[in-house]
């Protein structure tokens, strides 16, 4: 018997911590915990990386370059002796050391348009960085409040399942007393089914919407999620504040990072039009460097090779010179290669302008939204009230025998129907007004850039 209550106390507890460890997430700790493991999120961050890379490498161009050389020759028959200019029938090696650098003293200030254009890049990436984090935490928002629309319906659903239970209850009671006929209860048993049914449903698209909120996340080995319950704190109006397309749109223009980046791309592509017209420009570079050598066919008087050390120190030999390019005809190349830099300007700049006009669109139909859920909530509010006082008397005038079941699943659709668009217009309003405080700069995410 102990060890029976031992075991018993041992699976208490162990159900008990599983309770405990069930976290509650907010929105905000979604929101933070998908910024930091979403792997989509990991390759928008790569390309950031590649092209601060990019950008720093087009400021070290700026430096001159420096190169060593070394090589190891062996002639073999007849061949020219590298040390007399003579051609010999012997077979002698050489050696060859050489250092050189050169820097750029005038390219058409290509590399400075180059530096300016790679570093409007990287700040673009940047802000697509930031974009993607912004649409990744609204997916998740959208994600939590379909969680919680579900549990609602399934609240909902519930509630009817337990009216039908106690229909179905006070029937049988009913048959029993000789006040109903048996045809009654299949009546009352069909709605009975039927609400289970609608629960069972509502559960699934419960276990649904977790489930691509869990997605969303990457939250790995779970297949539950717990939300905290701020249903009943969502306001049953939105508010009679004046809002308008042009202001909200002029806020959202000034940071949102999708218009930046886009801006940043166009200038980009304005500076890679200055490059490609550099190269048509004359080029001018400085060169100097030091080379030596050794040859086996250097000897003394003697007919010995010299050594090593005195051919490396005697062979030396300095040179620098300046070196002018002058671009006359490659083909049209470089012509081409300008009027392909200005087409991809044009393209930058219709781009800017089209992300505008979505953002311009996207405002309008939240404001649209906005005006609209005033009117919806409202009427949604008084459309349930009414649902609920017509089911009441419904219910009370089934169970005095005055309406028949029809009439009472009738009226208790009606009000499931209206808790539902109650709760739809609900959650809408929220998100509409998370969403339209985004635009306007209002901190809706905890997100840094």
């Amino acid at each position: 018997m102990n060890q029976k209550i031992k075991i018993t106390t041992i699976l208490l507890f162990s159900i008990w911590g599983s309770i405990i460890a069930q976290e509650t997430w907010t929105l905000d700790e979604c929101v933070s915990f998908a910024l930091e493991h979403n792997l989509q999120l990991n390759d928008f961050e790569y390309t950031d990386q590649s092209n601060r890379e990019t950008y720093r490498q087009s400021i070290r161009n700026l430096l001159p370059s420096v190169n060593a050389n070394a090589n190891y020759n062996i002639s073999f028959g007849r061949a020219e002796d590298p040390n007399t200019g003579t051609f010999v029938n012997q077979d002698f090696y050489s050696n060859n050391y050489s250092l050189e650098s050169s820097i750029d003293l005038f390219q058409g200030f290509q590399k400075i348009n180059s530096i300016k254009a790679s570093k409007f890049l990287y700040q673009a990436t940047q802000e697509e960085v930031l974009q993607q984090k912004y649409l990744l935490a609204f997916r998740v928002m959208q994600a939590f409040y379909d969680i919680q629309f579900f549990k609602g319906l399934v609240e909902i659903s519930n509630e009817q399942l337990n009216v039908s239970q106690s229909n179905y209850n006070l029937v049988g009671k009913q048959i029993e007393l000789g006040l109903k006929a048996g045809a009654d209860l299949y009546e009352a048993e069909s709605l009975l089914l039927t609400d289970k049914l609608n629960v069972t449903q509502s559960k699934n698209q419960l276990a649904a919407a977790k489930l691509a909120l869990i997605q969303e996340m990457n939250l790995e080995n779970v297949s539950d999620i717990l939300i905290q319950e701020d249903l009943a704190e969502i306001t049953n109006d939105l508010g009679h504040e004046e809002i308008a397309s042009d202001a909200i749109y002029s806020e959202a223009r000034e940071f949102l990072p999708m218009i930046k980046a886009q801006e940043l791309r166009a200038k980009a592509a304005k500076k890679q039009v200055a490059v490609s017209r550099g190269r048509l420009y004359p080029s001018l570079s400085l060169f100097a460097g030091i080379g030596t050598g050794y040859f086996e066919t250097t000897r003394d008087t003697l007919g010995n090779t010299l050594p090593f050390r005195e051919q490396f120190r005697d062979n030396t030999s300095q040179y620098v010179g300046i070196n002018l390019n002058v671009p006359i005809s490659n083909g049209w190349s470089a012509r081409s290669r300008v009027k392909q830099s200005k087409i991809e300007r044009l393209r930058a700049e219709n781009n800017l302008k089209t992300q505008e006009q979505v953002l311009f669109q996207a405002i309008q139909q939240l404001v649209q939204d906005y005006n609209s859920l005033l009117v919806e909530l409202v009427q949604s509010n008084q459309k349930m009230e009414a649902q609920n006082l017509a089911f009441t008397i419904a219910q009370k005038r089934y169970e005095k025998g005055m309406i028949n079941a029809l009439e009472l699943f009738t009226a208790k659709n009606l009000f499931a129907s209206a808790q539902n668009e109650n709760l739809q217009v609900k959650l809408r309003s929220e998100i509409n007004k998370s969403t339209l405080d985004f635009y306007r700069g209002l901190p809706v995410f905890n997100i840094g850039s």
